[in-house]
């Protein structure tokens, strides 16, 4: 989701859970998951939009292509304008064995924040392997 305040800003979100508790600059994100079997990337796109942050996603959307992240997943975006507080953020839960190896179950949001940034932050803050979909988000944009 973008929004033009000042200047553009995107919504990034913050994952849920004691292993990125204490982690911030370079370890937000865009909303992303897992498409069920036989799911459009589009509608895969916007049901885990609505899942991880309670907001609902509406046309147009952008494509913002295919990127590989670090760990070799592939992950496939959209833009659309929109606003929302992210204080009022309601994400779906996941169970996470914790700690690792303790054969312990803990349940988490799998995101437990979000928050606006304009593009200069949000280049500093997400993940890096994510930073093209902000210079692909400004391209379209400018255009």
């Amino acid at each position: 989701m973008y929004r033009h305040r000042t200047n553009l800003e995107v919504l990034l979100v913050h994952a849920g859970g004691p292993l990125w508790a204490n982690k911030d600059r370079g370890h937000w994100a865009i909303p992303k998951g897992e498409p069920k079997p036989g799911e459009d990337l589009l509608a895969t796109a916007q049901r885990e939009f609505l899942e991880e942050t309670g907001f609902a996603s509406h046309p147009p959307f952008h494509p913002l292509e295919t990127i590989r992240q670090a760990g070799g997943k592939l992950v496939t975006a959209w833009a659309f304008e929109g606003d929302c507080d992210p204080a009022e953020l309601r994400s779906n839960t996941c169970e996470i064995e914790w700690p690792p190896r303790s054969g312990r179950r803990i349940t988490i949001p799998e995101v437990d924040r979000g928050a606006w940034f304009s593009l200069p932050e949000a280049h500093q803050t997400i993940r890096e392997t994510q930073q093209p979909f902000l210079t692909r988000l400004a391209s379209l944009l400018t255009r």
